[in-house]
């Protein structure tokens, strides 16, 4: 049996970017993952690209790579490489593990989508807590309309109370008999 590859969630989550509305890995991150460089890794992608579609893998443009290398201080070191690097979807994650055929590149890649599964299950679990406080918020909403609809009334109760209790205290006008 074969030792078991330990890589932390925290690492792999420092390795996914979000670029183009989608959670990736950058070719250089995963070949460091998998054990290989990153010419060997881009020379099996192009060796068996019809395994990688647009939505498994693309190559990001120079502005996405300027980008990318502002924000990302791990990735300093592609400032200065002519290439553009390729960047994985999880399913190209999956798909990389097959082309490479090693025993470290399939339990990365088995790691690395755990890890994927995760977030979206957190991600899922935000999602319901969010739409709970969302009709919570609907509802005392709807209570405070309530509220303030009891508190006008209370009032307009309060006033006309008021005013009859005015005229209850005015001084009366007009011509009195004398009582004698």
């Amino acid at each position: 049996m074969t030792d078991q590859i330990k890589i932390s969630e925290e690492i792999v989550i420092s390795k996914i970017l979000y670029i183009r509305g989608q959670k990736v890995m950058i070719d250089s991150d995963l070949a460091e993952m998998f054990g290989v460089t990153t010419k060997r890794l881009n020379e099996q992608v192009k060796r068996n690209i019809k395994r990688f579609p647009e939505h498994f893998m693309f190559v990001i443009t120079q502005e996405e790579k300027e980008n990318v290398v502002a924000n990302c201080d791990h990735l300093k070191k592609l400032k200065y490489s002519p290439y553009l690097p390729s960047i994985f979807t999880e399913h190209g994650i999956i798909m990389l593990s097959s082309v490479l055929n090693s025993e470290t590149a399939i339990q990365v890649s088995i790691r690395i989508v755990e890890v994927f599964i995760k977030m979206r299950e957190m991600l899922s679990t935000h999602q319901e807590i969010l739409k709970k406080i969302e009709k919570i918020d609907t509802k005392l909403a709807n209570n405070d309309d309530q509220f303030m609809l009891i508190f006008e009334y209370l009032k307009q109760f309060e006033e006309t109370k008021h005013q009859q209790l005015e005229q209850a205290n005015r001084k009366k006008i007009g011509f009195r008999k004398s009582e004698e």
